[in-house]
């Protein structure tokens, strides 16, 4: 009785050994590169996909670099830092809870020049964490954010001379619920968080901040600072909005 015991209890535990799946692992990339005139483009599809983390991140140092992401899905998350004169990218985003952080020469003895980023995602409860230029130094920054869903937060300082940002949203909903103060990486509800930091010398062409804002419940924070030409060029379709605007010479 006892063997018999033993043989049916071996042959449970082999059956559940066989029909015991492993969960498929994310694809994770890890990038060191030095030199000029780099050309990469990375595309992930799937979710809790990686490129660069806090302690590995992705580090690209080098001129006239153009670097594009694609990624689909969500729970994906992305840390990378540029140090180079010159910098060209298209970032696109589809899926939900991505995170997105974006060190261009920051911290570096490199300047961040001349920028040109155009950042595109569809989803919802997404955070973008963008950081161009050590004081000063982006001489020519041309960024962009289109973003359609609920809850998405940009967070971006640029630093330098005549920065042009484009902020583009779309909520859906007029009445949408939540939102969160600015500042933080995070929305209370469907309603979008924006915070942005442009700081520098200006010129005679100055610092232009554009935003393009249509759904409702959701808060925007606004801080130029330099000498001269600071622009605010805004339109807001939507109920229940909280906005900031400071400027200063």
């Amino acid at each position: 009785m006892i063997r018999k015991y033993i043989q049916n209890s071996l042959t449970a535990l082999v059956l559940l050994s066989i029909f015991t799946v492993t969960p498929a692992l994310a694809n994770d990339i890890y990038i060191e590169q030095v030199g000029d005139t780099l050309d990469l483009d990375i595309t992930q599809d799937g979710q809790n996909n990686v490129i660069g983390t806090s302690s590995t991140d992705v580090n690209l140092d080098g001129d006239s670099m153009t670097f594009a992401i694609t990624q689909t899905g969500s729970a994906n998350s992305i840390i990378a830092n540029i140090k180079g004169n010159s910098y060209t990218g298209a970032w696109t985003f589809t899926g939900d809870s991505n995170a997105v952080n974006l060190s261009c020469a920051s911290g570096s003895g490199t300047k961040c020049e001349t920028v040109t980023l155009n950042v595109t995602a569809t989803g919802d409860s997404n955070t973008f964490d963008f950081d161009i230029g050590d004081v000063a130094d982006a001489a020519g920054s041309q960024v962009a954010f289109t973003v359609t869903g609920d809850g998405n937060v940009i967070k971006s300082a640029v630093d330098g001379k005549s920065t042009i940002l484009t902020v583009s949203m779309n909520n859906s909903a007029s009445s949408a619920s939540g939102g969160a103060a600015s500042g933080l990486l995070s929305s209370s509800g469907s309603g979008n968080v924006v915070d942005v930091n442009i700081d520098g010398d200006g010129d005679s062409a100055g610092h232009t901040v554009i935003l393009d804002i249509t759904g409702g419940a959701s808060s925007y924070t606004v801080t130029q600072s330099g000498i001269y030409d600071n622009m605010l060029n805004a339109d807001f379709d939507g109920d229940d909005q909280d906005v900031d605007i400071t400027q200063s010479d």
